[in-house]
């Protein structure tokens, strides 16, 4: 058997931020988890994206560290449905609190695009194909 890509992983400070930050974002996330040490969602393809805390990834790797740039954890990138989607989304994420990093823009490949930082400084990427 081929391995399959079936997960990715996040590695957060805070939960509670870190998941209130990607229900924004329109992940199905189940309301009771801001708490728990490991979270879990399926996507609609079956891909999936889960969540440990500092201290849970701490339990089993006792010399993890934090990396210094939040860039150096993973970045995710979010497909809008039009380029008037990508601004926003980028403005709602704004207005409730989370650090912008690349205001939206036309970008020479064809696509409207921006960049926020989520809780934990990791870039995400919001596109859709310029009109």
């Amino acid at each position: 058997m081929t391995p399959q890509l079936d997960a990715i992983g996040l590695v957060v400070s805070d939960m509670a931020a870190s998941l209130a930050f990607y229900r924004r974002l329109g992940l199905d996330i189940p309301a009771d988890s801001d708490s728990a040490p490991h979270v879990e969602a399926t996507l609609p393809g079956g891909l999936r994206v889960l969540w440990d805390t500092e201290e849970t990834v701490r339990s089993f790797d006792p010399e993890w560290t934090r990396p210094t740039r939040g860039g150096e954890r993973l970045g995710l990138a979010f497909r809008c449905d039009s380029p008037a989607e990508v601004d926003s989304v980028y403005a709602d994420l704004i207005a409730a609190g989370h650090q912008g990093h690349l205001k939206p823009w036309d970008a020479f490949w064809g696509q409207r695009y921006a960049i926020v930082l989520d809780p934990d400084g990791c870039g995400v990427s919001l596109f859709a194909t310029a009109a």
